[in-house]
């Protein structure tokens, strides 16, 4: 099975945020682009901690992303770096940034459902 990320479908869309995904198995696999300045943090407020939830696993493509941990440590992941972010994070940056990840396919939409309940309050 595979996808051009192109064919991936919308499943969340914000000014500063696309996220695209498919379902392969258990797993998602999702194609994210970010906009200077996108920040997760007021999204998951709610969330256990007021983190995501879900783990993820991915490959920075372009830009960085900033992610804080729910003990407190901040990390900068950058393009060609593949990374692991356990349960308990939130994440933003601060200049265009696309990467690549893939998630167990419940926890995901566990924290999208949340997400969309957010934006639909906040409208």
């Amino acid at each position: 099975m595979k996808l051009r990320k192109e064919e991936i479908p919308i499943a969340l869309e914000l000014p500063v945020a696309t996220f695209r995904v498919a379902e392969w198995d258990n797993m998602a696999v999702a194609y994210v682009k970010l906009t200077a300045g996108a920040d997760a943090t007021p999204l998951l407020a709610g969330l256990p901690d007021d983190k995501c939830q879900c783990p993820h696993w991915g490959y920075i493509l372009d830009g960085a992303i900033h992610v804080r941990y729910r003990d407190g440590e901040e990390e900068v992941c950058q393009a060609g770096e593949m990374f692991h972010w356990p349960a308990g994070h939130t994440v933003w940056v601060e200049e265009d940034t696309s990467f690549v990840e893939f998630s167990p396919k419940n926890e995901l939409k566990e924290v999208y459902d949340h997400i969309g309940k957010k934006l639909a309050s906040a409208s």
